[in-house]
């Protein structure tokens, strides 16, 4: 991985959902529904797709693996509000389950910030999955509308990657970028262990 290459064009299309971030916020904020919708699905697709070309044209950058994570979660702040904006009325009778869900999450950036003093990277297989569950959701229900199952699904699996990325980092003496998950982690530590033997 190269750590300082930053001109690539997964970084640029990174940079973009950056950029993007104050205009998407302000269409939700003034209530332009249809103009937040377009654009919030544009950076879940812009996600996917420096992630593609980042991994098959071998463009992956630690710079890069740090803005895409902080990119994802200004995202996900966008569509949280825009759900708060929007779609609250739908919401509301799941409402304790959806602040949960954003406490989880929060609690494995602030454990990241606390113990390594940086905003985590680890671009977990769960998380991943996660993230193009949670896309497709938001998609859909800016889309075509609040489908309760689906709902749930994001819920339980945003929560579960939740609790593998915060053990992770109990586990880690330092911030990595590009960790596969838990499973990798324990082998690692393992195989460590076998060798000090």
């Amino acid at each position: 991985m190269h750590k300082n290459r930053f001109w690539t064009i997964p970084n640029l299309i990174t940079s973009y959902r950056l950029v993007m971030f104050p205009v998407i916020l302000y269409f939700a904020i003034s209530g332009k529904e249809t103009l937040f919708t377009i654009f919030i699905v544009i950076n879940f697709l812009s996600d996917i797709i420096d992630g593609f070309i980042a991994r098959r044209f071998h463009m992956e950058t630690e710079i890069g693996a740090r803005m895409d994570s902080f990119a994802d979660n200004l995202t996900y702040v966008l569509a949280f509000i825009g759900m708060f904006v929007f779609k609250m009325d739908d919401l509301r009778p799941h409402l304790f389950s959806f602040i949960l869900f954003i406490g989880f999450l929060v609690l494995s950036v602030v454990v990241a910030l606390v113990k390594f003093r940086k905003f985590p990277s680890f671009h977990l297989y769960s998380t991943k999955i996660g993230g193009y569950i949670e896309g497709a959701f938001f998609v859909c229900l800016f889309t075509i509308g609040f489908f309760t199952p689906f709902y749930y699904l994001v819920v339980v699996w945003g929560i579960s990657a939740a609790i593998e990325h915060i053990s992770i980092q109990m586990l880690l003496p330092e911030m990595r970028s590009n960790v596969k998950g838990l499973y990798w982690i324990l082998k690692e530590r393992k195989a460590e262990k076998n060798e000090k033997k």
